[in-house]
């Protein structure tokens, strides 16, 4: 994950659970072959109720989040309720499209409809899914997600999956590593990133 580098490395993943959003990333940045940071942060908070996170250029990626949150506030002020997560996904994707990022971003939250996850390209190309992973550790962390996901699972579930798949991709991706990012999204708690501390303890419980 580089200004100069496309889609190379990382690991992210959303998942997409019966009252809520899970996000989880590890926290690597490479140069190519260098690490460069371990303690990048490639979870971001939109607005209350949607998050998203990135692969890719990190400046490009930091113009995009500030793009969109910024979006998401004005339009919260504008008409005293929030934008939902379809739209924001549909202006994320119309912004990538005039402008082309070298960044693929996943967007969640939970709205008026419940939960909804969303996958965006460089170019501006918009999936809806219920699972999705992204970077050079998703072919491993795709491995876990099939063999255990579920789309009835809620969000303590999707907590504990998203932690193996994002273990799994660091065993195995060179690009990822250097621990574990961890983010919810409900309608009772709105948008809650989890403390290392927080994400150590429940890793010792998963074993």
């Amino acid at each position: 994950m580089n200004d100069k580098d496309q889609l190379k490395g990382t690991t992210t993943l959303g998942l997409t659970c019966k009252d809520g959003i899970v996000f989880a990333t590890e926290r690597r940045a490479t140069m190519g072959n260098l690490i460069a940071h371990k303690v990048a942060d490639k979870i971001f908070r939109i607005d209350e109720h949607i998050g998203a996170t990135i692969a890719g250029s990190v400046s490009h990626a930091q113009t995009l989040m500030k793009y969109i949150t910024a979006e998401s506030a004005l339009y919260r002020l504008r008409n005293s309720e929030e934008i939902s997560v379809e739209a924001l996904a549909t202006l994320t994707s119309n912004i990538l499209r005039s402008a082309p990022l070298y960044v693929q971003t996943l967007l969640g939250g939970v709205d008026s409809k419940g939960p909804s996850l969303y996958s965006l390209d460089p170019a501006g190309g918009v999936i809806k899914d219920m699972m999705i992973s992204t970077g050079s550790g998703s072919m491993v962390c795709y491995g876990v997600l099939e063999d255990r996901y579920s789309k009835d699972m809620y969000v303590d579930e999707g907590i504990d999956l998203a932690i193996r798949g994002i273990k799994a991709a660091m065993e195995r991706d060179a690009f990822s590593g250097n621990g574990i990012r961890l983010a919810t999204i409900t309608q009772d708690e709105g948008f809650v990133k989890f403390s290392l501390e927080e994400i150590e303890q429940k890793i010792k419980e998963l074993g």
